[in-house]
């Protein structure tokens, strides 16, 4: 069974670093790293990966709810949020969004690999008519 590709969008290096060697070892494919908004709507359209993984503060003018919506408005990919915010206003704008999953860090890695695997199954079963 051929795996995902995942793109992630993280502006910490050292965190974006970890999560792209723990999605390897299970077997994904990273597809681009960006820390940016502006960055990773053009790394989506160029890689078209299966799944985004947007950390929700990042560099430059836009944040990861801004890019998040551009990205599920132009190309249709699942978005799941990893970042250290839940207070109510971020999770009002993030729901706007249509998130397959919302991820606080720090995260257990095993609620990662569960986030990707039923935020990938959705998707599929959404595009298939199910």
């Amino acid at each position: 069974m051929v795996k995902a590709k995942i793109m992630i969008v993280e502006d910490e290096w050292t965190v974006a670093d970890d999560i792209k060697m723990f999605l390897e070892r299970l077997g994904y494919t990273v597809t681009s790293v960006s820390s940016s908004g502006e960055e990773a709507i053009q790394n989506a359209e160029k890689d078209k990966p299966d799944l985004v993984l947007m950390d929700i503060v990042l560099e430059g003018e836009m944040d990861g709810i801004e890019a998040a919506s551009e990205i599920r408005t132009r190309f249709n990919i699942p978005i799941v949020y990893l970042t250290a915010y839940a207070d109510d206003k971020i999770l009002e704008r993030a729901k706007i969004t249509e998130p397959s999953g919302y991820i606080v860090k720090p995260f257990v890695n095993e609620d990662l690999k569960i986030n990707i695997e039923m935020a990938l199954y959705k998707d599929k079963t959404e595009k298939e008519g199910k």
